[in-house]
């Protein structure tokens, strides 16, 4: 259970009527470095693929190399008495190089299995669509199942790019 929300029992489709996406701004940094401080030790290690002790500094990171169109990220915010708290987030940014968008996706731990992850990957696609980006990839560890279904749910593949411990995800973007 998240240590951000102890005592979440609220139902999925609550949960969808009360939150929103929007895109990260400056003024979210302190917000997402809670955020990230809250997710479960398995939870951090998978939206990290290892350890990370330094939340303050990749919510900093995530909002500063936002500021372009190819890099943004997006928060899933829990709008209840007034306030808002992020609940979940997605990172992409694009390569143009490789001709090709990379994300990375969270969702605290309370709020998993009730569809947020599919709406932060969609609204992510949304935009990288609206960018004129064609492609969108990813890679997550062999032993991370929910990644892998909510992948599959959102449509990537397995590009069989991976090594032993990862999976490399692709999928092309259409409008």
């Amino acid at each position: 259970m998240s240590q951000l929300f102890p005592d979440a029992a609220v139902a999925a489709a609550e949960v969808k009527d009360t939150v929103r996406i929007r895109t990260a701004s400056a003024s979210d940094v302190a917000g997402l470095s809670i955020y990230f401080t809250g997710l479960s030790t398995t939870s951090h290690n998978k939206r990290f693929m290892g350890a990370r002790s330094d939340p303050a500094v990749v919510a900093a990171e995530c909002i500063a190399r936002a500021g372009g169109s190819d890099h943004f990220t997006l928060l899933a915010e829990l709008r209840q008495e007034g306030q808002g708290r992020i609940v979940g987030e997605t990172r992409y940014a694009y390569d143009a190089s490789a001709g090709h968008g990379e994300f990375a996706i969270s969702v605290a731990d309370a709020f998993q299995r009730m569809g947020l992850g599919l709406l932060l990957m969609s609204a992510m696609e949304t935009r990288a669509i609206d960018l004129g980006h064609e492609m969108i990839t990813g890679e997550t560890t062999r032993t991370n199942a929910e990644m892998r279904g909510l992948a599959t749910k959102a449509g990537f593949r397995d590009t069989g790019l991976g090594d032993w411990r990862s999976v490399h995800l692709a999928k092309r973007l259409s409008r």
